[in-house]
């Protein structure tokens, strides 16, 4: 198969702006994320405008977070030559391990405002966090970007439009490593949602939830990165940047679900 999908969806009349596949589906993802938020706020008893709180706090932590883990984790090289790079977003550059520390950083600030524990407020964000991470991989795909590494398999894909410098007929098949990261995200989503109806719901301990997306999603997140592309000659080691980043996470996951499991069992005694 080859994808070869022009990213741009449609221009806008008048001002003839491009408007991309990828930023009709970050619109769709902040406003599904959204939804969800909202659902666990109104579901444990908080009117509905203490999720509307998060909106822009959760806005600027993803977008900031986004680029500045792009530029500091990926291009810092190029950072160095060029700082005002650092602003012009308009030529692409958006990394998932900068977004989530960009969202914990609004969670923090959400936590303090409503005087809510941390982890509470994780658990909340949690479902909208898998949702997101699926469907910007989505996004990924559509604009021919984040791809596998060349594959032989009968699912693998080519992407002309990434490997643009070759010949039509040497364009490899790769794996799709953006749909495998998508399906995975739904696969999490899906999984904390069950967890969350085993544990009770609003019974549940708090940080199960925060536990299980940690350890489920970067764990997926750490397979599959041995399928991709690096990001670039920088990224040479035996590991990827992607999979160390995704070290510290899974550390903390494992780490709160061994508490959570500790403390749930010294409440029962």
């Amino acid at each position: 198969m080859t994808w070869d999908l022009d990213p741009v969806f449609f221009r806008l009349p008048v001002v003839d702006l491009p408007v991309r596949y990828y930023g009709v589906i970050f619109s769709l993802n902040f406003l599904l994320g959204l939804g969800l938020f909202v659902w666990q706020i109104k579901r444990s008893g908080a009117p509905i405008s203490e999720a509307f709180d998060m909106v822009w706090p959760g806005f600027l932590g993803l977008i900031v977070g986004a680029r500045l883990g792009h530029v500091f984790f990926y291009n810092f090289d190029y950072f160095l030559k060029d700082p005002l790079w650092l602003f012009r977003v308009w030529e692409g550059g958006l990394a998932s391990h900068g977004a989530a520390l960009g969202l914990t950083a609004a969670i923090a600030w959400q936590a303090r405002t409503h005087k809510r524990p941390f982890w509470d407020v994780f658990d909340r964000l949690a479902f909208s966090g898998a949702l997101g991470a699926a469907l910007i991989r989505l996004g990924n795909f559509f604009n021919s970007e984040i791809v596998g590494k060349p594959t032989k398999a009968a699912f693998g894909i080519r992407f002309p439009r990434y490997d643009w410098s070759l010949p039509p007929d040497l364009v490899p098949a790769r794996y799709p490593t953006q749909l495998m990261e998508f399906g995975a995200g739904l696969l999490v989503l899906g999984a904390l949602l069950l967890i969350d109806r085993a544990a009770g719901g609003e019974k549940r301990p708090r940080g199960l939830i925060s536990a299980a997306f940690l350890i489920l999603y970067f764990s997926a997140r750490f397979v599959l990165e041995f399928f991709k592309e690096r990001h670039g000659p920088h990224d040479d080691l035996w590991l990827s940047r992607g999979q160390i980043l995704s070290l510290g996470p899974l550390a903390v996951g494992l780490a709160l679900l061994v508490f959570v499991v500790a403390k749930a069992k010294g409440q029962k005694t």
